[in-house]
């Protein structure tokens, strides 16, 4: 547990100042009785003695708005050995052809779900042949018509899963294309910058982390049909940039996926038969290379050989992953207000 704004709790030094001011300088009225023996016999009602309820729920409620507002965070602070990392933009191409049946560990599996398991197991580790690309920069970009940034380059790569999941094929037509060559332009703009936005995020007295290579590894099945640099322009701009590109073609042959209608499942057709030849150029514009995958199999092989020709060597760095749960205190704090309010209105309710 850490506080983000910890000065904030020098407020909690103004509560005794109300308290006095609230009930400090009350002026209490007087009355005379010959005897008030009988008085004392009658003892407190429950309303008396838990006359300072309100108060005391006034105050714990300010204490709780105080520290939300500190900011309270919970999670980790870890320190890696590393060195001269990658920085790895993976583009997936999300067109409607990407619905096109692959098996995957014995199973039907459309193809960008096997694109983002294998990739998953690329960056997390599979426990066997890959073990994962915890000292790299990773990060995501998914396309159809128009590129979006999905995840930016980060070492926190515990944050995938969730990316991963919020990758879906296209929705709609007007959603629906292939735009290869913007999305290397945008990858390519963010490795561009990435040693700026290391800059901004390392602590003064860190040691720096140095990026040994820039990579985009660029998944599709199709062509370029939208956008508005075509894919050689695009390379154009990353080799200029010192960035590779290791293009994979998924798929091969004719593409089909399953529908089920009430007379059974059928198989039909999806889209055309990638285009390898821009891909190509692509590959060997960039210096890196292309590589075809018409199952899974040989796309977990594809990116054996990434891992392999990809490695990163030792020195020290830290990053901060923390979770705020300043809502926590700020709900109770409320919680108290309210109740405040519900008892001074009934059961502690004064005339006038």
């Amino acid at each position: 547990m850490r506080f983000e704004s910890p000065w904030v709790f020098l407020l909690l030094a103004i509560i005794p100042l109300l308290i006095w001011m609230k009930y400090g300088r009350a002026v209490k009225g007087t009355l005379i009785f010959s005897s008030v023996a009988d008085v004392k016999k009658a003892g407190l009602s429950v309303r008396q003695a838990f006359s300072g309820l309100p108060g005391m729920l006034r105050v714990f409620a300010l204490v709780c708005l105080i520290i939300a507002l500190a900011r309270p965070q919970t999670g980790m602070e870890q320190v890696r050995e590393i060195s001269k990392g990658i920085a790895i933009e993976m583009v997936i191409d999300r067109s409607g052809s990407m619905g096109a049946e692959m098996k995957y560990g014995g199973n039907a599996m459309n193809r960008l779900d096997v694109v983002k398991q294998v990739f998953s197991d690329f960056v997390l580790g599979d426990g066997n042949e890959l073990e994962g690309r915890k000292d790299d920069l990773v990060g995501m970009i998914a396309f159809a018509r128009y590129p979006d940034t999905i995840c930016p380059l980060t070492l926190a790569h515990g944050a995938f899963p969730a990316f991963m999941e919020s990758i879906k094929l296209v929705r709609t037509r007007d959603e629906d294309g292939t735009a290869i060559g913007d999305a290397i332009a945008l990858a390519a703009a963010r490795l561009k910058k990435v040693d700026e936005t290391i800059a901004r995020q390392r602590k003064k007295g860190e040691n720096p982390y140095h990026i040994k290579s820039r990579v985009i590894i660029l998944l599709s099945d199709g062509e370029n049909n939208y956008g508005r640099r075509s894919p050689l322009e695009a390379a154009e701009i990353a080799s200029e940039w010192g960035i590779k590109v290791y293009a994979i073609a998924i798929g091969g042959g004719e593409a089909v996926t399953s529908i089920k209608t009430p007379f059974g499942v059928y198989k039909m057709p999806v889209g055309p038969r990638v285009d390898t030849s821009e891909l190509k150029a692509v590959a060997e514009k960039t210096g890196g290379f292309f590589r075809q995958a018409q199952n899974a199999e040989a796309l977990r092989e594809i990116y054996r050989e990434i891992d392999g020709m990809e490695r990163t060597e030792i020195e020290s760095v830290r990053f901060v992953d923390y979770k705020e749960v300043f809502h926590w205190p700020l709900l109770a704090g409320l919680f108290l207000i309210g109740l405040e309010i519900i008892l001074t209105s009934t059961l502690f309710r004064k005339i006038p």
